[in-house]
């Protein structure tokens, strides 16, 4: 009965710590996948097709609607959110190279569009849309 035990002990630790480790690389990877599928289901749209995009609807993958320049001869465009419901926009944002913050804590489902502008006529982009 020992020696079965003594066996079985390593065997039990072994499979004990295999399944803490899983469980705590499963819970300090959570935090990057929510930030990666945000950005990862991001839209690229150009300047010059439209100059309003959309319209889109915000989904439970962004807490807000991000978006960053990625191309083009702009080093910056200027980008505000306007929802359908109040057809207005709601603040001009400068918007750079880097991932950049331009409607905060929005609903899902809510349709909305992005009116953007180069800051130079003859610029053009290619910007990147995360809702």
């Amino acid at each position: 009965m020992t020696t079965r035990f003594a066996r079985a002990l390593p065997v039990a630790l072994l499979v004990a710590l295999g399944l803490t480790a899983t469980t705590t690389a499963s819970a300090s990877a959570a935090p990057a996948a929510a930030a990666t599928s945000c950005y990862g289901g991001a839209v690229t749209v150009h300047y010059g097709d439209a100059l309003e995009f959309g319209p889109y609807w915000t989904t439970s993958r962004c807490n807000d609607i991000n978006m960053r320049v990625i191309g083009g001869t702009a080093d910056y465009v200027n980008a505000c959110v306007k929802f359908a419901k109040y057809g207005t926009c709601n603040h001009w944002t400068r918007v750079g190279r880097s991932w950049t913050t331009i409607a905060t804590d929005v609903l899902d489902d809510s349709k909305f569009t992005v009116p953007a502008g180069v800051p130079l006529e003859g610029d053009d982009a290619v910007m990147q849309i995360a809702y």
